[in-house]
């Protein structure tokens, strides 16, 4: 089980710091990755970290966005700063241990996804 929590409205430039909660499996052997969805679209991958703590991120989010992980609370995280009206929609964590553990992989492959949690930038 995967929930997210954190998001909310914030001004353009502002920041905020999205949590995945998971559990029911062994966390550290899975790729987490964050997703965003638009209204009217299909998610895209935004960040990736896998059980090495590598991290990949989309290009649109590169130097504002860090995701990072705790293995022992079994929690990932998405710092998000220097937000733009463009981020706003709702963000999903999922996993998977079979997945390229990479942006680029579609939600689809991942065998675990949360609720989302709504994020509203306003310029």
């Amino acid at each position: 089980q995967l929930v997210e929590s954190g998001g909310g409205s914030v001004q353009a430039g502002g920041s905020l710091r999205l949590s995945c909660a998971a559990s029911g499996y062994k966390y550290n052997r899975y790729c987490m990755a964050w997703f965003h969805q638009a209204p009217g679209k299909e998610p895209e991958g935004v960040a990736t970290i896998d059980l090495d703590g590598l991290t990949t991120y989309a290009d649109s989010v590169k130097g504002r966005f860090t995701v990072s992980q705790d293995n022992v609370k079994n929690m990932m995280y998405l710092q998000m700063n220097s937000l733009k009206p463009e981020d706003s929609g709702m963000y999903y964590c999922a996993a998977d241990v079979f997945v390229v553990c990479s942006p680029g992989s579609s939600s689809s492959r991942f065998a675990y996804r949360g609720q989302g949690t709504q994020v509203t930038v306003s310029s």
